[in-house]
């Protein structure tokens, strides 16, 4: 390695926070400022380590008798040997040695969406939640027709998109420098457009083919739309990295949620299910199953009524066991 060296500092994310050019060995670093690089660090010593050249050319960080010493992968170092891609840490920073002969990655291709942002996709998702709340409002609403349903309907889905975008975009600005509210509104207002169309499918596919099953467990479908939403929300954070970790996370979400949904419902309810029946009907003409027969349906009634007399049997026979236990203490 040949001078000029770059030390760099490093957020925990691993993007460069700071750089500084030092032209020769060795690298004195510390608190002082007599050192050639200067840490702003109460976590690190007036002198806490050099950087010296070794016999083979390379680089090497030496503890110089500091309280917290050089700490490589967990593991505190007396000498710790260096390259282009070694982050060590001191106190609370973590620093890097890079020379002006580093190797860089290649040119990445530019597929970020720079005129969708800002107020083009807020006001797309505005409109979108706007759409979709007056939509939901008219299609559950059975009774008389009032306007104040409507509002109601909006300013709550309002309310629960932008907060949720609020959120994620003061996270933005935590780990990636900006606030990118726009984007994150989109992004919730198109996963609630994206549930409501779902659950729609869902309920009609139920009704036409006789697919009870959409229906009962129809919720494990918004909690995957959730888990993408959530997904997109990270890769707006961070676009360029760690997208298989961001995908791993949204799947491990999915199952988190829906593992604790069929908890929930079998404590609650005794079943996995969310509902035991289809409860929405559509016009029979969208029936596409083949209709029973009377008598499939009379014996179909019968069966169901001898399962359930046996279940009311067991109760009362448990209920009298209790009962004659008691006349017997009396």
């Amino acid at each position: 390695m040949s001078a000029p060296f770059y030390i760099e500092v490093l957020a925990r994310n691993g993007e460069v926070r700071q750089r500084q050019r030092v032209d020769a060995l060795p690298i004195r670093i510390g608190q002082g400022y007599d050192n050639d690089f200067i840490l702003d660090d109460r976590h690190t010593s007036a002198h806490h380590a050099v950087i010296e050249g070794n016999e083979t050319g390379g680089l090497e960080v030496i503890d110089l008798g500091s309280r917290n010493g050089v700490v490589h992968k967990g593991k505190r170092q007396a000498r710790l040997t260096i390259d282009g891609n070694t982050v060590f840490r001191l106190g609370h920073t973590n620093l890097r040695v890079r020379t002006a002969d580093f190797s860089v990655a290649d040119e990445m291709r530019d597929t970020t969406l720079h005129y969708w942002e800002g107020l083009p996709p807020a006001l797309t998702g505005l409109v979108l939640m706007v759409l979709l709340a007056l939509l939901s409002t008219w299609v559950t609403n059975t009774e008389k027709t009032e306007s104040i349903r409507y509002a109601t309907g909006v300013v709550g889905l309002l309310s629960i998109g932008l907060l949720w975008s609020g959120g994620w975009s003061l996270v933005n600005r935590l780990f990636g420098g900006q606030t990118r509210f726009g984007r994150h509104l989109f992004i919730a207002a198109s996963g609630l457009v994206v549930m409501e169309i779902a659950s729609i499918l869902e309920s009609l596919a139920a009704y036409a083919f006789s697919l009870e099953t959409l229906t009962r467990y129809g919720s494990h479908v918004a909690v995957a739309i959730a888990a993408g939403m959530v997904y997109f929300h990270l890769v707006t954070i961070n676009p360029v990295h760690k997208r298989r970790r961001f995908a791993f996370v949204s799947v491990l979400l999915f199952f988190l949620g829906s593992g604790m949904i069929l908890i929930v419902n079998y404590q609650s309810r005794g079943r996995l299910a969310d509902e035991l029946y289809m409860s929405e009907l559509f016009s029979p003409g969208l029936r596409m199953s083949s209709d029973k027969t009377v008598d499939q349906f009379i014996a179909e009634s019968k069966q169901l009524k001898s399962i359930v007399d046996g279940e009311r049997g067991k109760m009362l026979g448990d209920d009298g066991e209790d009962d004659g236990e008691g006349d017997m203490e009396e």
